[in-house]
């Protein structure tokens, strides 16, 4: 199956405004549309004066108006970058929070309001050289902006073209909401604190067949589609799901193994992907924007911890001789892919997995065999997502792999132990052109889970650590506060992430929270189930390691319950970490 080309024209219906440069002076002015969260077809846009008041060799005040132009909103974020290494110490009026040289300002909720034509101003402190210049490019609620304002054309215009289904877009997320799973968010609300974010979006796991129509009473795929045309409204929205259960699923790690043996690839494919295949080609459903994150935690799996490698385990070099998690995704994105509205968007691990040289580029290559098997092309991957469901801070600000300290570098340090990357958003950027390099599409984007990886609270450092060596430079520095990045399961300390969000940084197509929060990875003790879910020691907090986390303590929460079932104690430490803060 090949897919439509991603450069199609975008219809006035769901029109996104243009990229463009804001005066470089005192002030500026931008225009957003669409924004991540609300409805596609309202009129938007807006306008920003963005002054500088003060400004000395060291830091800068400024005071920053958004005027909304469109159709009144319930709810504002404004996003820039810095170009200068300025850093935001302090604000007012707004909810001003930063991450490498990305800033984001939301409303303070007693100025959540803005009807047309009225404006919020708030204020912020900075740390700086002196040289700071006005940001060149404004977004608001996750649209870039340039000055104008768009929004529905009159459904009887006969000018208006019609919706063509088969056109995907370059970035779904872009100018469309994205589905809230009512039973994530029912758990979310029924927590004290939880209605903070019980509206977030969060992935919908279809992790074994019965999930397909509804496991043990609860919903099955047909049943958030429908709920999703409700929430859909006249305008764009995003469903995510993800697709999780090949035969041998996680030949690694017991707490997530899943229902098919090893050599079950014909029940996966007649079972489990036709099934929903089936479904998501309903024409009922074509105007949804449905993105799948096919098979986490398998393929990168056949690189690491198969063969002679140290971290070799029988289950994995099982799978990686009879060649079934290739078979399973690759037929997964042909089939799935044959719905002209479906996104999907292939597992690649996390840095803290295949960020060392000798997993970068095998990674890469395994990822396309796998995209041209079982009738795949290229053209069925409109991306891949980094991150699902594990902790790895999505930028790491207080030291930089090019660091070195006393002449060592950052890359001997014991926590980065050689990796090329220490965060997420830099090894998602680098790995994306490193998929290109090897046949894949040069527009693919990628998505980060930022479901929990904040690292907020007390703890959260607001600094590098002390120079004495390069090990107390990056501990002392580090947001990720895991005893070892092999740690992977209910990890203590942990925070929710950045929220949900369109085309955070180049290359990457969304900040989701498709492993949704509160859902536990794996029992802390053996629990009889009937979903095939193991006990992995990893989720043990009493557990002294193995060779994958260098024989060091698990770092998991105690008294979980099996993975995907609601943890309450994870819950609400993930909302007390928070960053940014809730």
């Amino acid at each position: 199956m090949s897919r439509t080309s991603r450069t199609t024209l975008r219809r006035s219906r769901t029109a996104l405004i243009a990229a463009g440069a804001l005066v470089a002076a005192a002030a500026g002015s931008a225009a957003a549309v669409a924004p991540f969260g609300t409805s596609a077809a309202a009129a938007a846009g807006c306008s920003v004066d963005y002054k500088i008041q003060n400004q000395w060799n060291g830091g800068l005040t400024a005071s920053v108006t958004v005027k909304n132009l469109g159709d009144a909103v319930t709810g504002w974020q404004l996003q820039w970058s810095f170009a200068g290494g300025e850093k935001v110490s302090q604000g007012w009026n707004a909810t001003v929070s930063q991450s490498g040289t990305a800033v984001t300002a939301k409303d303070a909720g007693y100025n959540a309001a803005l009807a047309t034509g009225s404006s919020a101003t708030f204020g912020f402190n900075a740390t700086g050289s002196g040289n700071s210049t006005v940001p060149a490019t404004f977004k608001l609620n996750g649209v870039t902006c340039d000055g104008g304002t768009t929004g529905p054309t009159d459904p009887t215009d006969p000018t208006d073209p019609p919706t063509d289904p088969s056109d995907r877009v370059d970035n779904p997320y872009e100018g469309a909401k994205v589905y809230v799973n009512p039973e994530w968010s029912a758990n979310a609300a029924a927590e004290p604190g939880g209605s903070r974010i019980s509206d977030q979006p969060t992935g919908v796991w279809l992790d074994r067949i019965a999930a397909i129509e509804g496991a043990n009473g609860g919903m099955g795929l047909r049943d958030h589609l429908d709920e999703a045309l409700t929430q859909k409204g006249s305008g764009e929205l995003v469903v995510q799901l993800v697709i999780y259960n090949l035969p041998g699923r996680d030949c690694s790690a017991l707490a997530s193994n899943g229902e098919l043996g090893p050599t079950e690839i014909d029940r996966y494919k007649t079972e489990y992907i036709d099934p929903i295949a089936a479904i998501l080609a309903d024409e009922k459903y074509a105007g949804l924007r449905i993105v799948t994150t096919v098979e986490i935690d398998s393929l990168p799996n056949l690189v690491t911890n198969a063969g002679s490698r140290p971290t070799a385990t029988p289950a994995c070099d099982v799978m990686k001789a009879n060649g079934n998690y290739q078979k399973g995704v690759g037929y997964a994105l042909n089939k799935l892919g044959d719905a002209p509205n479906v996104y999907n968007y292939i597992d690649a691990g996390h840095h803290g997995w295949l960020g060392w040289d000798d997993n970068f580029g095998p990674s890469a290559d395994i990822f396309k065999v796998a995209a041209t098997t079982e009738g795949a092309t290229v053209d069925d991957v409109h991306g891949f997502i980094t991150n699902t469901a594990n902790y790895g801070a999505t930028t790491e600000d207080n030291f930089s792999i090019d660091d070195s300290v006393n002449g060592t570098s950052v890359r001997q340090s014991k926590w980065v132990d050689w990796n090329r990357y220490t965060d997420e958003q830099s090894f998602a950027q680098a790995f994306r052109n490193e998929l290109v390099s090897v046949g894949f599409n040069s527009d693919i984007g990628m998505l980060i889970d930022t479901s929990r990886n904040g690292w907020g609270g007390a703890n959260r450092p607001t600094g590098p650590g002390a120079s004495t060596s390069v090990d107390t430079y990056v501990n002392g520095g580090r947001y990720d506060r895991r005893i070892h990045l092999g740690n992977w399961c209910n990890q203590s300390g942990a925070g929710l992430g950045e929220r949900p969000q369109a085309a955070p940084a180049a290359g990457i197509d969304a900040y989701v929270w498709m492993k949704p929060p509160g859902e536990s990875d794996g029992s802390s003790k053996e629990i009889p189930n009937n979903e095939g879910k193991g006990f992995d020691r990893m989720c043990d907090p009493t557990y002294t390691g193995n060779v994958r986390n260098g024989n060091n303590m698990s770092g998991a929460l105690p008294d979980a319950p099996v993975s995907g079932k609601w943890f309450s104690a994870q819950f609400q430490e993930l909302m007390k970490n928070a960053y940014p803060a809730l």
